[in-house]
């Protein structure tokens, strides 16, 4: 139990370090649908689409590759000076080149050319740092992570209420200053906050041994290409649906759509804080005797708090979204949360399953099932998009998520069987969704003006799901709780 007692203390802290900056941005969700029209919202996002996918590109799966060799290596300075020296190299190529071309690629994804220079500056500073974070959650530096996190997010959300709501609402003036277009001043705090993150780490830089050992790199390379693949996959799924509506309806729509889709951004914080402690945690913890029934444990209360989480955006959406959304223009989406929170909850699922290929280096599998993915939101998209309009984006997201779900556990059986408890998580599941369904769908509809005998109905909901779960799991919960 004192591994699950470290795993948790290290989840919580590389939550905060994941969630508190992701929540500060999340606030700022307001904001930006206040200021910007649809349409401009819809370049924001355009913006944040091509900075997944060069994100996944630049790092081409060095990140977790160095996890995997930095808890096994004997030399883990050859394992970390690699790293760092090969994504150094390989990331001013990308600047010097997208640079030289930038006026070219900024028209083939239509993006404004400054708009465009803002992405490769960010996507530069963002990639040099990987090394030196890996190295500090593989070292346990949890609290530095997390102050160096905190500190991008925090010039990040000083300079878009600095400029898109001190400047205006003050009145002031300043020459440099174009009212006109607001949305770039996103772009211009996220280099600010990118650069003193960089700032901030160079001393890690000094850690390294600027040289490539060939065989090392032969490994993380190996190792990390099908990872890379199946990134570019899960980016497809995850950001290719907005590319979608743009194109086949139109930016209003698009814009209104990610505009809504951040109200599942709980459950995506929830996601990425749990594999930022999950990660180098079943790697250092898979020779123990006891891990496969560690990691069935870890993925039951995963489920379990994750459909709380599902079911307290559900059942409180109206809430959310006017304290979250402030332009009604953005709600003609709405229907898509329950789905996406969904579809989000399968794919944490399905990072937790994604321990079998991981831990026997067999993470072409991974990249098989992500391509699954891809094609699956591919083909949804491009097929139901004319028929069902915007909703197609989202069921394309929850079938992707949900078949990955579904094939990764079924390989899983056969390469590395871990007892999960799948009828108690298929309840849990089960129990949230109807619930979900009864509350968006019958309540909200029978209830639409009578909004405290909505919220009153709907905590009793939320209450019944909690003692439910509580009194089957309340043995376990004490046990692991208070006996660690």
């Amino acid at each position: 139990m004192s591994v699950l007692k470290r795993f948790l203390k290290d989840t919580i802290i590389y939550g905060l370090a994941a969630v508190l900056p992701k929540l500060m941005n999340f606030l700022l969700v307001r904001l930006h649908t206040e200021t910007l029209p649809t349409a401009d919202y819809s370049d924001n996002t355009t913006f944040y689409v091509y900075a997944a996918f060069l994100a996944v590109l630049l790092t081409y799966g060095m990140e977790t590759a160095f996890f995997r060799y930095f808890s096994t290596e004997k030399e883990k300075g050859k394992v970390f000076s690699t790293t760092t020296t090969i994504l150094t190299i390989t990331t001013f190529v990308f600047f010097g080149l997208a640079w030289a071309s930038r006026a070219y690629l900024a028209a083939l994804v239509e993006l404004d050319v400054f708009y465009f220079e803002c992405l490769i500056v960010v996507m530069a500073l963002d990639t040099l740092v990987v090394a030196p974070f890996a190295y500090l959650r593989a070292n346990n530096q949890a609290v530095r992570f997390a102050s160096l996190k905190m500190a991008n997010i925090t010039i990040y959300v000083l300079l878009n209420v600095f400029f898109l709501w001190a400047i205006p609402h003050f009145g002031w003036r300043f020459s440099f200053y174009e009212p006109e277009d607001l949305v770039q001043y996103i772009f211009i705090a996220n280099i600010a906050g990118s650069g003193l993150t960089f700032l901030l780490l160079i001393p890690y830089f000094f850690k390294a041994k600027f040289r490539l050992d060939i065989p090392t790199l032969r490994q993380l390379w190996a190792y990390g290409w099908p990872i890379m693949v199946a990134g570019l996959a899960f980016v497809i799924n995850e950001m290719l649906d907005k590319l979608f509506l743009k194109y086949m309806l139109d930016k209003d729509i698009m814009g209104a759509y990610a505009g809504c889709y951040k109200l599942a951004v709980f459950m995506t914080l929830f996601i990425q804080a749990f594999r930022l402690g999950a990660e180098p945690f079943f790697f250092n913890h898979a020779k123990e005797k006891n891990a496969k029934q560690t990691y069935a444990i870890i993925l039951k209360y995963f489920v379990l708090v994750g459909t709380s989480g599902l079911l307290l955006i559900v059942l409180y959406i109206d809430f959310f979204k006017e304290l979250l959304i402030g332009d009604p223009s953005y709600w003609r989406t709405l229907e898509i949360v329950p789905v996406i929170l969904l579809a989000n909850l399968c794919l944490g699922i399905y990072h937790n399953l994604a321990v079998w290929y991981k831990l026997t280096d067999k993470t072409r599998f991974g990249m098989y099932i992500s391509l699954l993915g891809a094609v699956i939101t591919i083909a949804f998209n491009w097929i139901f998009i004319p028929i069902i309009g915007f909703m197609a984006s989202a069921w394309a997201t929850l079938a992707a998520y949900g078949s990955m779900m579904v094939v990764s556990y079924l390989l899983g059986r056969s390469h590395y069987a871990v007892p999960y408890q799948t009828k108690r998580i298929l309840e849990y599941l089960f129990l949230a969704v109807v619930l979900s369904a009864v509350s968006f769908y019958v309540i909200r509809d029978n209830f639409s003006e009578e909004k405290t005998s909505r919220y009153l109905i709907n905590s009793a909901l939320l209450f019944v799901f909690l003692a439910i779960a509580w009194f089957r799991e309340k043995k376990e919960l004490k046990r692991l709780l208070f006996k660690v």
